[in-house]
């Protein structure tokens, strides 16, 4: 029984141990153009890990961001549609990862 109790513990502590949030660390920026066709830069901050985020200022129209740059501790996948589910799809390395103009995108999903 103690040792059913101090595994049991033991799991309860490495659950609720700090620094196991699951989000990237730091921000996520790309750019696009708003529906005055001004350029525009958007970020993700400390986004979350492992769940696919839909760009939201081009969410709601027929648009791509453009020139992503990671900033965050994770890996970030860019798609170039809103579910992260295109088989066109670029990795950016955590911290300096980068894209040019050329690389547009509508979603993005960080491990």
């Amino acid at each position: 029984m103690r040792t059913f109790l101090a595994l049991t513990s033991a799991f309860v502590l490495l659950l609720t141990a700090p620094g196991m949030a699951s989000a990237a660390e730091g921000a996520f920026t790309y750019r696009y153009f708003d529906e005055k066709g001004e350029l525009q830069v958007g970020a993700l901050v400390d986004p979350p890990s492992g769940e696919c985020i839909e760009i939201p200022e081009i969410a709601d129209w027929d648009t791509d961001a453009f020139s992503p740059r990671n900033r965050t501790d994770s890996r970030a996948v860019v798609f170039t549609d809103d579910e992260c589910e295109s088989e066109d799809y670029f990795s950016l390395r955590a911290h300096t990862g980068r894209g040019s103009d050329r690389l547009l995108l509508r979603s993005v999903v960080f491990s």
